[in-house]
């Protein structure tokens, strides 16, 4: 029914370009995943959110989209903690794997295809480093290998760098040893107290870099469709990840498509560990439904950062009951007539404005908003007595586009679920009251109503409730 002319804003050409992948209808995706020494926090959760509506839009228009998403199980923050903790690195980085998938299955996450962690595919970090030191691009110095970044004619365009930008805005140790101060690591010699692997530079453990390529090419190939990971990954996580996987394999580029999803802000604050504003997943699932938390993702370009703050927590936790509204059963069973042919009309005008929304670079707030246009004609419409075929076809077409974007809508349980009967018999007798103009008993249901913590909002389709917060 829909022609797809997808285009998606590329990091690495600062383009928005029409969506060419490898293989006719197939799409190689690797997501750059956690590095698990703490909880995950719902910048985390934005990340995998974001590719997951990704990835669903795209299986949902005929792709087969294989995903990777990976672990970082050997690392510097990892073996700190664990040190500090008196547990084994690797025992702690499981912890946290483990924690990550409750949090998959919580989300409603696709899961990805591919898990690997950097400790089950030491052999091909090995493999590459090897390619690289023997192709010249990589040298050794006392059981570290570093990267050179000057014999890699590139280096630097990806984030918009030249060497003297990157030299004069980087935060870099001096290391006599190196031949230049911005080569970095794709191999560290062995210290006490840390895991290690041989290799034919001695016992050692990989750079942060060179875990992604290793697992990108072991399971995509030498070339990928699309990448992705946050912002804060473009430098120098994924320049360095551009030079060593082009210069090893010989394959240019490395991927086609490089996307970025932005920074989640708390209070105007990047959310970090280390400004210890986070709020975890954990955290959040105990005190709001998943759909809320993808709702918040769902208001904001995936590209651009995003404020968070309990307003906008609110304001998503509204947007979930009005969508909710779209699932009520008719109370009508007109299936004919001028009423039937509006509802018929906006089923296709919704349908066309999601799939033109998200084929301009997934833009799924402009998705969102025909959604809700379809929720307004799908409640006019219940308004109008209209039911049968034509309101149940207009709630499967609704159901479609809410899966499209990850969305479970499940019945709303605990306090909201136990009263909501009640506060709808209420809101049917204040409706009533306003239609004789008996305005003063029905502003005492309203206050009443909101002395127990139930807000009403008027609209032209009627008044929706709340649970103020």
């Amino acid at each position: 029914m829909y022609k797809m002319t997808l285009r998606l804003h590329n990091t690495r050409t600062r383009r928005l370009e029409p969506f060419e992948p490898l293989e006719d209808k197939v799409v190689r995706m690797y997501v750059c995943g956690p590095t698990v020494y703490d909880r995950a926090h719902v910048g985390h959760a934005m990340s995998a959110i974001v590719f997951d509506v990704i990835r669903r839009y795209l299986e949902h228009v005929g792709y087969r989209v294989i995903h990777v998403m990976n672990f970082t199980d050997v690392d510097d923050k990892i073996i700190v903690r664990a040190n500090k903790l008196g547990v084994d690195p690797l025992d702690l980085a499981q912890r946290y794997i483990d924690e990550w998938f409750e949090h998959v299955r919580a989300l409603n996450l696709l899961p990805a295809h591919h898990y690997p962690r950097v400790s089950q595919v030491m052999p091909w970090i090995i493999e590459i480093v090897q390619a690289l030191v023997e192709k010249g691009y990589a040298y050794e110095v006392d059981g570290d290998v570093y990267f050179r970044v000057r014999q890699f004619p590139d280096y630097g365009k990806f984030s918009g760098r030249s060497l003297d930008d990157a030299l004069a805005g980087a935060r870099v140790a001096v290391d006599e040893r190196k031949e230049y101060p911005l080569d970095f690591a794709v191999w560290k010699a062995a210290k006490p107290g840390e895991p290690s692997w041989e290799t034919p530079w001695g016992r050692g453990r990989p750079g942060w870099h060179i875990e992604c390529t290793a697992m990108a090419v072991r399971y995509l190939g030498p070339q990928i469709d699309i990448h992705g990971g946050g912002t804060d990954l473009i430098f120098p996580h994924h320049e360095n990840e551009i030079a060593q996987s082009e210069a090893a394999t010989g394959q240019h580029p490395f991927a086609r498509y490089w996307l970025h999803n932005g920074m989640l802000q708390l209070r105007g604050e990047k959310m970090s560990k280390s400004l210890g504003n986070l709020v975890t997943v954990e955290e959040f699932l105990a005190e709001h439904e998943a759909d809320v938390l993808r709702l918040v993702i769902l208001s904001s370009q995936y590209s651009k950062p995003l404020g968070y703050d309990d307003e906008v927590v609110a304001e998503a936790g509204r947007a979930l009951r009005r969508l909710r509204g779209a699932l009520r059963p008719p109370v009508g069973t007109l299936a004919e007539g001028e009423p039937v042919e509006a509802l018929r009309a906006q089923v296709v005008a919704a349908g066309e404005g999601f799939h033109s929304a998200m084929d301009d670079d997934f833009n799924a707030a402009g998705a969102l908003g025909h959604v809700f246009n379809l929720v307004r004609a799908i409640n006019a419409a219940r308004d109008a007595a209209v039911g049968g075929a034509p309101f149940a076809e207009a709630q499967a077409a609704f159901r479609q586009l809410t899966r499209v974007l990850g969305l479970e809508l499940r019945e709303e349980r605990g306090k909201a679920a136990d009263v909501a009967p009640f506060i709808e018999a209420l809101l049917d007798v204040r409706a009533t009251l306003r239609q004789e103009r008996q305005w003063a008993l029905a502003d005492a249901v309203r206050d009443r109503l909101g002395a127990l913590g139930v807000a009403l909002e008027d609209g032209p389709q009627g008044t929706e409730w709340r649970w103020e917060t």
